[in-house]
């Protein structure tokens, strides 16, 4: 697992394994800041998360690593 965070677009995103090119098969939106991208068995490969600053809390960004 890893976590990014995009600081210019204050997004985070959460990798459950290393994304390749065309596999995310369908991005649910859970809400205006949150999307679960998922695989072609409908397995989640990573979240995202919006508007991150105010969408988690200050102690989280302690374990991201800036993209």
């Amino acid at each position: 697992m890893r976590i990014e965070l995009d600081k210019d677009a204050d997004v985070v995103y959460v990798y459950f394994k290393e994304i390749g090119e065309g596999e995310v098969d369908k991005t649910i939106s859970l809400n205006d800041s949150i999307n679960v991208d998922l695989d072609c068995g409908g397995r989640t490969l990573g979240v995202e998360i919006v508007d991150a600053s105010k969408n988690l809390p200050a102690s989280a960004f302690g374990a991201i690593v800036v993209a």
